[in-house]
């Protein structure tokens, strides 16, 4: 029993902390900690006051303020390996600075330490001579040691030079090594990247029939030489930018300066070296981070997984931003039917793409409105059916003894579980769940009269429709949007449903992506120019690029490319 009381007590009364160390985190309301802990925040930030700091001439000077910065007495996988260069008779200290399990092994022995701990002779050999009164003057060179090492003793593909500490710290976290040598204030970078990372292998979200089967992967040189294949031209640039005070994420803007509008150029460029954040570690933060504000979850940008994708969008004008660590690239500006095209009409007939790209948007209609007009005509606008399929209908309902909005979203919930879960199982396991998952679901709440049969059949075909929407992100929109859509319809029947649509057509036109809008009416549809944005036309007519997003060149081939036709021409 006093065992019980002083529970009881200790969960409603206070007790001060004993004189044992315990952790405890300060309160929101504790001003004093709140002020001792932003004090010793402001004592020492080393992005803002030392990374900055020059080089020093004293090797052991160098060395001390590295062994600070990297804690090496606690992380085990920072390597300064300490040595003395000898060149033209004279000792001099030198040590490398690199991390473990990001370099490879062999490249620093072979070419960086070899040569280095070798003694090199260095004579010093006459530039200039003349004979005055029968004796020689020579002219000799001064001995610049920086020089010497940059040109002779580093058999390196890729060398850079480095005068301050936040050089050498950026290149070493990313996979370099660093050569610093004593008297010397400048430091040498090498590219001696080692680490593992995933090869090359097929699309799994973006899958064609016809057409590359090479997918992103999570290196970021990788990633932008897959674009140089394709793209082999010399106006394509390939810009880094590093964003994240602590992750240092390297991102590639990739364009064609003879193409893109430079000021489209200008404007990402001005967004991503504005983003005082901490840490980038996927294409979907920076997405959210650069992309025009909207309240209601419409993507701006397209992602993909594909090099042959990026490069189609990077000849029409676009800019391509790649992350480092993420095996997905960013695609911008985007329109709303930018997200409607798979990279698979490419490679097909007009004829077969248009009618692939118009049952897409009859899937996009059925994602967004058929559960909402389900509702409308059931509940407020019985005279649209047929009498024997209103009779079947009421006879389908007579058991089920809850509303049909209540219906309607315990089976839109439960696809959406089912979904989910699908994704998340182990791979073998999710097929299963998706099938038998759904089938033994939807009997059961059939036998169960909480649903009707009619629903799941209007459940099952809105979400095949979801499922045809090339851009997961958009689709994943719709079927969020799809929720709000069932709720108007349910309180004001059709009325709801155009009030719905009007509401949500104002907001698409309201919203621009880049500087550009998000329908682009003016240039969806251009059979002067030959060039539309909506439906796809044989290659030798596609001669402009789509003039809303204002390219150098708007001509994309001659007016008569098949020349073989037209000899003559």
């Amino acid at each position: 029993m006093e065992r019980l009381k002083h529970f009881l007590k200790s969960l409603f009364f206070y007790h001060e902390p004993r004189d044992t160390y315990e952790f405890s985190l300060p309160e929101k309301n504790d001003e004093e900690a709140s002020k001792k802990v932003n004090s010793n925040n402001n004592l020492f930030d080393p992005d803002e006051q030392e990374n900055n700091q020059n080089l020093y001439d004293t090797l052991s000077v160098n060395i001390d303020f590295i062994k600070v910065k990297y804690n090496t007495l606690i992380n085990s996988d920072i390597i300064l390996r300490e040595f003395n260069l000898s060149i033209r008779n004279k000792e001099y200290k030198a040590c490398l600075l690199f991390i473990d399990g990001m370099v490879d092994s062999e490249l620093i022995d072979n070419f960086i330490l070899r040569p280095l701990m070798s003694k090199n002779c260095e004579s010093s050999k006459p530039i200039s001579s003349a004979i005055t009164n029968n004796i020689t003057v020579k002219k000799v060179k001064k001995f610049n040691l920086e020089d010497y090492i940059y040109t002779s003793l580093l058999p390196q593909n890729s060398i850079k030079k480095a005068t301050t500490f936040d050089e050498i710290f950026s290149a070493v976290n990313g996979g370099d090594c660093a050569l610093i040598v004593d008297t010397l204030n400048v430091g040498f970078v090498l590219d001696v990247k080692g680490f593992e990372t995933r090869s090359i292998s097929e699309p799994k979200n973006e899958i064609v029939i016809r057409g590359s089967q090479e997918a992103f992967v999570e290196k970021i040189r990788t990633n932008t030489s897959m674009i140089r294949r394709l793209v082999n031209n010399e106006n394509l640039i390939i810009e880094n930018v590093e964003v994240g005070k602590v992750t240092k994420t390297k991102c590639a803007v990739c364009y064609l300066q003879n193409i893109t509008n430079l000021d489209l150029v200008a404007e990402v460029k001005y967004r991503l070296n504005n983003l005082a954040i901490d840490s980038l570690l996927s294409a979907g933060q920076l997405e959210q981070l650069i992309s025009d504000s909207n309240e209601f979850g419409i993507p701006e940008t397209m992602s993909t997984e594909r090099p042959d994708k990026c490069a189609k969008y990077m000849i029409q004008g676009r800019i391509i931003v790649i992350v480092n660590g993420t095996p997905y690239a960013l695609i911008l500006p985007a329109t709303l039917i930018d997200f409607m095209t798979s990279p698979e009409d490419t490679n097909l007939k007009p004829i077969f793409a248009n009618f692939l790209k118009i049952l897409r948007f009859l899937a996009m209609g059925i994602t967004l409105l058929l559960p909402s007009i389900y509702i409308a005509i059931v509940d407020f606008h019985q005279e649209l059916l047929p009498t024997e399929l209103l009779f079947s209908l009421w006879a389908s309902r007579e058991n089920v003894p809850f509303p049909i909005i209540f219906e309607l979203l315990v089976m839109e919930i439960s696809f959406e579980l089912i979904r989910e879960a699908g994704l998340r199982v182990p791979s073998p396991v999710g097929p299963t769940i998706g099938i038998v998952g759904a089938l033994v679901l939807g009997q059961a709440a059939v036998s169960a009269s909480i649903v009707s049969p009619f629903l799941i059949i209007i459940v099952a075909i809105t979400g095949i429709a979801s499922f045809a929407i090339p851009d997961f992100s958009f689709g994943f929109h719709l079927r969020i949007t799809r929720f709000l859509f069932t709720i108007a319809a349910y309180i004001a029947g059709f009325l709801g449903i155009a009030i719905g649509l009007y509401v949500y057509l104002c907001i698409l036109c309201s919203i621009k992506s880049f500087g550009v809008s998000y329908l682009n009416p003016n240039d969806s549809i251009n059979f002067n120019k030959k060039s539309n944005n909506f439906f796809a036309m044989p290659t030798w007519m596609q001669e402009f690029r789509h003039n809303y997003i204002h390219p150098k060149k708007e001509r994309a081939q001659n007016n008569i490319s098949m020349k073989w036709r037209h000899p003559n021409e």
